[in-house]
């Protein structure tokens, strides 16, 4: 996987940077943990991609479930915990819709993707990869004309998916290490 100085890394949030509650929404930070790798991983991603971006489904919000409010504290805590253990964020962009409304944001839409090229026009799509453990995820990245890694740690998406991830990796630091490595300069 190739990457250069207008590649982004888009990152899904359950399921890769925290632990998905299967059935569930994570609606506080009391609910929130961050999986195993994710601080190492993350510090290893700034030094290979211009601009890192969350990219996250909230239903939760549209189902009167949480509030914007709510997620905007979940997500302030985070990133101040990302930070404080040397990584960095830039921008996150989440889509409150309902399944099967049709919104352009909501994944496997591009929505998100195409917001983050509008507001940071020096990263490029093609080369950029999005990271994540659904179907959705991998087709938001086809969609946006991504490559795509999928997270298998977590999830049970994998058979029948379409379309195929570009790789397959059992969770965020792994991808980050194997990353690393193929793109070291000699």
């Amino acid at each position: 996987m190739e990457i250069n100085q207008k590649s982004a890394l888009f990152l899904d949030r359950d399921g890769v940077i925290n632990r998905r509650l299967i059935g569930e929404y994570v609606r506080n930070w009391d609910e929130f943990e961050f999986l195993p790798g994710v601080f190492e991983a993350l510090k290893i991603f700034q030094g290979l991609f211009s601009r890192i971006f969350i990219v996250t489904n909230q239903q939760g919000i549209g189902k009167g479930l949480m509030t914007g409010d709510d997620l905007t504290l979940i997500h302030q805590r985070m990133l101040k915990e990302i930070s404080r253990n040397g990584g960095r964020i830039d921008r996150i962009y989440y889509c409150p819709d309902l399944a099967g409304t049709g919104s352009k944001y909501r994944k496997p839409q591009p929505g998100m993707a195409l917001q983050a090229a509008a507001e940071f026009p020096d990263i490029n799509l093609e080369s950029s990869v999005m990271v994540g453990d659904g179907e959705g995820d991998i087709g938001f990245a086809s969609n946006a004309g991504m490559q795509s890694v999928f997270i298998e740690a977590q999830s049970f998406e994998m058979q029948n998916m379409n379309p195929q991830p570009t790789i397959i990796v059992k969770d965020l630091l792994s991808f980050a290490l194997l990353i690393q490595e193929q793109n070291k300069t000699v």
